[in-house]
């Protein structure tokens, strides 16, 4: 092959994959009757840095409220998730572990939380697993959905939820409490070491707004929460989230922030809202 031909191969190779690429973690929302485009964005729970890009920023200004999957500055929230932090039917992180792997975790917590594992028995462990996500980090954790409500709040924007508490906790009922418990005894047997692992991944992932990328990874943790129960932490939830998000947009132009593992996959929103007659584009 010419020194020519091969430089227009080399071309057209680099303008397919600039076709084909579509990481981002930002997605517009136009189109199906939307008088104005709305957008959607997948966030990270808990991060080094929760600082936001221009084109969110510019997405926050173009549009009129902000969606996140909770109302986030609802005055009741935290009584209410304090309600569905309890386990159901009287049963405890101790009825879930022999007695060996029960006192590990007990160390564990008190070492790292300053609880014993008999004051938190009554909650559900993957609430007890949440509490230790801070401690992953090798920095103060930030969140990037505070952020996105400072933006909101100046803008004197409203913020609503995809989904109620109650909804969002219920979540944790459907997941088997031996799972979450057996989790947070391997946990605390690595002295968070998996964890931190795992989490450094993620973040690395995350910087590359690849929401397939991100999607599988989720698809092949070695943490049962996410890789055994995607169905009910994602699937579920992005399908209920679709008539919502429809309902929401038509009213008026919306930001939408949702985790970003729910963005990808055949089931993930930016597929589901295609499905459902929108048009979606990936915004660089």
């Amino acid at each position: 092959m010419t020194k020519v031909a091969l430089l227009i191969a080399a071309v057209i190779v680099n303008l397919t994959n600039a076709q084909n690429n579509n990481n981002s973690l930002l997605w517009k929302i136009s189109g199906n009757g939307l008088s104005k485009p709305s957008y959607l964005f997948g966030t990270i729970h808990i991060t080094c840095d929760a600082a936001l890009s221009d084109k969110v920023k510019k997405a926050l200004d173009n549009t009129e409220q902000l969606c996140l999957e909770l109302d986030m500055d609802d005055a009741n929230m935290q009584a209410q998730m304090m309600q569905g932090m309890m386990m159901k039917d009287g049963v405890t992180m101790k009825s879930l572990a022999p007695a060996d792997d029960f006192k590990i975790v007990d160390d564990f917590l008190k070492a790292q939380l300053g609880y014993s594992a008999e004051m938190l028995t009554t909650l559900k462990p993957f609430m007890v697993s949440a509490m230790l996500y801070p401690k992953m980090l090798p920095c103060e954790a930030q969140s990037v959905e505070t952020e996105l409500m400072k933006i909101g709040k100046a803008q004197n924007e409203e913020v609503i939820g995809l989904e109620t508490i109650a909804e969002q906790m219920n979540v944790f009922d459907a997941i088997s409490y031996q799972d979450q418990m057996d989790e947070l005894v391997k946990t605390a047997k690595s002295n968070l070491k998996r964890d931190i692992a795992e989490i450094n991944d993620m973040l690395a992932l995350y910087k590359t707004e690849d929401i397939e990328a991100i999607y599988d990874f989720t698809q092949k943790s070695e943490n049962v929460m996410t890789s055994k129960y995607t169905d009910v932490m994602l699937n579920d939830r992005n399908k209920n989230w679709i008539s919502r998000i429809d309902k929401i947009a038509k009213e008026k132009p919306t930001f939408f922030g949702v985790g970003a593992a729910h963005l990808g996959g055949e089931q993930g929103v930016v597929k589901l809202l295609r499905k459902a007659g929108y048009t979606i584009e990936p915004v660089k």
